[in-house]
């Protein structure tokens, strides 16, 4: 009879824990749906009152638009002084070469101050940590005084200089650490069958180093693409090297802003890098997981 009341008292408990974490399941649940509606939300309210018009959004910033139109798209184009698809065409030159050259810098450096041993490497690991602590926008005035009295300012290539620069020290420190999962008997093996160092770095570590480096191209595309700051002390003079920031800046007036046009706007310069996240979305988590675990 003991042992009978025994197993229904641990039946009983069983049930209770059951019932607990499922309770406690639900309540998560909704918490992350909740959130996850939140996030969603800002996307949705711009998409919707990017199809409003001016009067419309003014008289109610949430009601969903009562008769729709795609007016607001239409007049972004024909807008001369924006000239949106020339900073678009700006913007994605930029970012391309500037994601090029720190995805192929911070692979070099990292991979050097992972394997080869020298009297400066950990002096110069510490100098590009250091890097990741300095405020970015602290160095605005400096960097806009040196490149003013250098003519280097309001150049195609101005921008490349300071987006390479600040987005180094992350994408070392995560290459570093990546590459130190790396065994290395793998180089040892490839230097046993007559692969000399350039072949064993980017025939061998290159491809294996691979998840990482998507995860830094991707990460360093939003930061180039979105930066604002630099773009506009560096390049505001000219034009025709107008960036994406800055030509959403042309919807704003000192008195009054079109925000549905703006909302347009934004959305239409959004699409590229929301579908280049979508499409390596795999390989940026991928490459985050195992940047964090081998490091």
């Amino acid at each position: 009879m003991g042992s009978a009341s025994g197993v229904q008292a641990v039946k009983k408990g069983s049930g209770a824990i059951r019932v607990r974490d499922g309770l406690l399941g639900s309540v998560m649940n909704i918490i992350l749906a909740l959130f996850s509606l939140m996030c969603i939300f800002p996307l949705v309210w711009m998409l919707y009152s990017s199809v409003k018009t001016k009067r419309e959004f003014n008289t109610s910033v949430i009601s969903l638009p009562s008769k729709p139109t795609i007016e607001n798209y239409i007049k972004i184009f024909a807008n001369k002084d924006a000239n949106l698809i020339g900073a678009m065409g700006n913007s994605m030159r930029t970012t391309l070469l500037s994601v090029f050259l720190i995805v192929a810098f911070s692979f070099i450096v990292g991979y050097i101050l992972s394997r080869v041993s020298f009297r400066l490497n950990r002096p110069l690991y510490v100098m590009f940590l250091m890097g990741m602590l300095i405020p970015v926008h602290s160095l605005l005035v400096p960097t806009y005084i040196i490149f003013n009295r250098t003519n280097m300012a309001n150049q195609w290539y101005t921008l490349l200089f300071p987006y390479v620069a600040f987005n180094l020290p992350v994408a070392i420190f995560l290459v570093e650490g990546y590459v130190k999962g790396i065994p290395p008997e793998l180089e040892e093996a490839a230097s046993i069958d007559g692969c000399s160092f350039n072949r064993t770095l980017f025939s061998i570590i290159l491809p294996v180093c691979r998840p990482i480096l998507i995860t830094i191209a991707i990460i360093s595309a939003f930061s180039c693409w979105n930066e604002f700051s630099f773009a506009l002390v560096l390049i505001s003079n000219n034009k025709a090297i107008t960036t994406v920031p800055l030509a959403l800046k042309n919807f704003t007036g000192q008195f009054s802003s079109d925000y549905p046009k703006m909302m347009a706007a934004m959305l239409i310069t959004m699409a590229p890098i929301v579908l280049l996240y979508f499409i390596f979305s795999k390989q940026i988590i991928k490459g985050m997981v195992a940047g964090a675990v081998k490091g």
